[in-house]
């Protein structure tokens, strides 16, 4: 039987790229991680501190140095349908409608499926994510927002064992974040599907996630600290800010990377704008 601590589980990770020099530059040293089946996990540290270069490897998209992965009691070797990536720009083939872009992967994974089932199984998501009367639209003709809707709907709806998203929300603008925040959670619960997400934002962290990874600063980067995260399911930003352990909580995560800063440079609070939402007052971005 399955031990429901580790769907997951990553064992001394490590990736070194070659330097232009010669030898190797080591950005991830001996990356340790177990996940629980549908848990929701972020990564989070300073830019350049190797989150993606995990992400990309959990996902079979880098190969890796050294270290192991298992999936579900697998062994994962390279990219496969049980993880869906969600990217910072969901990259949706121009010429082919949202509903197509999203089918384009379900008739790949579902071969055997029928045509309508397959079908349904995408406008499902679509509808999911609030684009159930845009999904016959082009790319060009959606917003950034909308296109991005369109990659967590296409990532869901191949029922992958885990859900990977590498700053998803990171090109958005702060209104379009928060709304795309909810849309995640939303299709998130209807699956439970195993999420690792990476993020700059602090907040964002807070707000989704079961537990936070923080990472320390590059070069040979590995976990340095875990945060488990106490806010009941499902959760409502005014909820998770009137909760009484949310700013100290928060306090933790940014005293962690300020002390983890090896380039010497503060974490910068960016003040809202005055017709801002609450929630994203003294949104934590790293330089």
């Amino acid at each position: 039987m399955r031990n429901p601590g580790k769907y997951l589980e990553v064992f001394h990770l490590s990736k070194a790229f070659p330097k232009a020099g010669g030898g190797e530059n080591l950005v991830v040293k001996e990356f340790d991680l177990n996940m629980r089946e549908g848990e929701f996990v972020s990564l989070i540290g300073h830019s350049g501190c190797g989150k993606s270069t995990v992400l990309s490897i959990i996902a079979g998209l880098t190969i890796k140095t050294a270290g192991s992965m298992i999936l579900a009691d697998k062994e994962v070797h390279g990219a496969g349908p049980d993880r869906g990536v969600v990217f910072q720009a969901p990259s949706l083939l121009p010429w082919m409608t949202a509903l197509d872009n999203v089918m384009l992967g379900v008739d790949q994974v579902f071969p055997t499926a029928s045509g309508a089932d397959r079908r349904h199984v995408a406008e499902h998501y679509l509808e999911l994510v609030g684009l159930g009367s845009a999904m016959h639209k082009m790319p060009a003709e959606l917003s950034q927002g909308m296109r991005q809707r369109v990659g967590i709907a296409r990532a869901f709806a191949l029922s992958p064992k885990m859900l990977l998203l590498d700053e998803p929300f990171g090109m958005l603008d702060s209104l379009t974040r928060m709304e795309l925040q909810e849309v995640l959670l939303q299709v998130w619960r209807e699956r439970k599907i195993t999420a690792l997400m990476v993020t700059h934002d602090v907040d964002e962290a807070l707000f989704l996630s079961d537990r936070v990874v923080m990472m320390t600063s590059g070069p040979e980067a590995h976990v340095g600290d875990i945060l488990h995260v106490p806010f009941a399911r499902p959760r409502d930003r005014q909820g998770v800010l009137n909760h009484p352990e949310y700013y100290n909580l928060r306090e933790h995560l940014i005293d962690f990377l300020e002390h983890h800063d090896t380039r010497k440079k503060q974490v910068k609070t960016t003040p809202s704008a005055p017709d801002a939402v609450p929630f994203n007052t003294g949104v934590v971005a790293l330089a």
